[in-house]
């Protein structure tokens, strides 16, 4: 999935800053394409045009029948000022536009800079509405659902927190009514509800990482069976004067890119480690069914069966991680026959409530146990540890697991005998 790496997040960045240090609130549509563009959230050409002269020319370009619209860094709502002008072709019809939406703002010194030129495209599909907001209590709030010029009217949207992942786009999709038409209804074909699904993931995303923005809309996002475009789209920004660290925070943190890294296996088997995902639950019923006896009463301080490890309930709890209180990471491999994604490790920082320290869980497959991955885990949980501000990490240990106290012991842990819980104690402040 393109969209939302480092560099194109720091373009959308690049774009809003220039907005804030021109102490500005509202984003031009030119800029607010910009940054869906950033995102891989393909959006119909837009040409931006100071005079009649230049729109011509930029029409006859483009060719076909065009849309013209107010250019302008103060006015939010184009249509609601007589500001959009669709299906022009010819110079007379593009030049009574061009006059037409300037005449409509005359009265607001400052709000028309030009026009926006655009191809008029075909509406043979759907109108969707896609767009974000601040809730006091919960932070930015997505919306999706049926879009157009009568949205109000309809009233068929789902709201949602971000980040998304598939399985909650897709959730969000299937709330709306124009999902059973986005299926196809009536012998049409319905639209790739893959890529729509995964428009949406991308579009969260934005809102997670773009911290600055206050409210974006998109409508229409027209989707077809044959294509996905935002026609247009009105970002506003939070004020100027509020500092970042004054933004509003997600209800749900996103998940945390920053633990993603490779590593290599004492054998040579390169290996990925990653935050764990919701999606990650059939890989971790494999994982469980590779471990040993030992193995589980090593972790556990007992015999708890197969079954009961792998309840969904239980798994859950663990997948659908809540990065704020939990942080979990997986060691990745791939299979040398069927190149499928194995887990062959976890390790767990939980926080504990009300107090700024943490305990530490580690569990690895039999077959990549003495590789170093129990090791390794620590330290990048150690390192988690400092970079989430926790003052203590700790953890039991069984008291014949010597492997265990002593990888413990090599990193710094003081690990001592606790006769009230019958364990060893291995604590190390931070």
């Amino acid at each position: 999935m393109k969209g939302g790496d480092a560099r194109d997040q720091a373009r959308a960045e690049g774009i809003i800053k220039a907005a804030v240090q021109a102490n500005r609130t509202l984003l031009t549509e030119l800029e607010s394409k910009q940054i869906l563009s950033a995102y891989d959230i393909p959006t119909v050409e837009t040409h931006v045009a100071t005079s009649e002269e230049e729109t011509i020319r930029i029409a006859a370009k483009l060719g076909g029948m065009v849309v013209l619209k107010l250019y302008s860094e103060t006015v939010s709502h184009k249509t609601d000022v007589g500001g959009v002008k669709l299906g022009l072709r010819g110079k007379k019809a593009i030049r009574e536009a061009y006059r037409e939406i300037q005449d409509a703002v005359r009265k607001n010194p400052g709000a028309f800079l030009g026009v926006t030129v655009e191809p008029m495209i075909d509406l043979d599909g759907y109108e969707l509405i896609l767009g974000s907001s601040t809730d006091a209590q919960f932070g930015p709030v997505l919306l999706f659902g049926s879009g157009g010029e009568l949205v109000e009217v309809r009233k068929d949207y789902v709201l949602g927190l971000p980040p998304l992942n598939a399985t909650l786009a897709r959730r969000m999709m299937e709330q709306t009514r124009v999902y059973t038409a986005l299926k196809g209804v009536r012998g049409r074909t319905a639209v790739d509800l893959a890529q729509l699904e995964a428009l949406l993931v991308r579009f969260s995303l934005l809102v997670a990482q773009q911290r600055r923005i206050k409210e974006i809309e998109v409508n229409p996002l027209l989707v077809s069976p044959t294509k996905m475009l935002a026609l247009d789209a009105r970002i506003v920004l939070h004020d100027p004067s509020v500092p970042e660290k004054d933004l509003p925070l997600l209800a749900i943190r996103p998940y945390p890119e920053q633990y993603v890294s490779a590593w290599e296996l004492r054998n040579g088997v390169r290996i990925s480690i990653r935050p764990i995902r919701p999606e990650d639950e059939p890989l971790m019923i494999k994982f469980h069914g590779s471990l040993s006896e030992d193995s589980v009463y090593s972790r556990y301080f007992g015999f708890l069966k197969f079954e009961q490890r792998t309840t969904h309930e239980r798994l859950t709890r663990i997948c659908f991680n809540d990065y704020d209180r939990e942080m979990a990471i997986v060691g990745i491999r791939r299979s040398s026959e069927s190149q499928a994604e194995e887990i062959i490790g976890i390790g767990r920082l939980i926080k504990v409530h009300g107090a700024n320290e943490a305990e530490f869980a580690i569990l690895v497959s039999d077959e990549c146990q003495g590789q170093g991955l129990g090791t390794h885990f620590l330290k990048l949980l150690i390192e988690i540890g400092r970079k989430e501000g926790t003052e203590m990490i700790f953890g039991h240990i069984l008291p014949a697991n010597y492997t265990m106290q002593r990888v413990c012991k090599n990193l710094g842990f003081n690990v001592h005998y606790d006769s009230f819980a019958e364990v060893m104690k291995a604590v190390i402040k931070l």
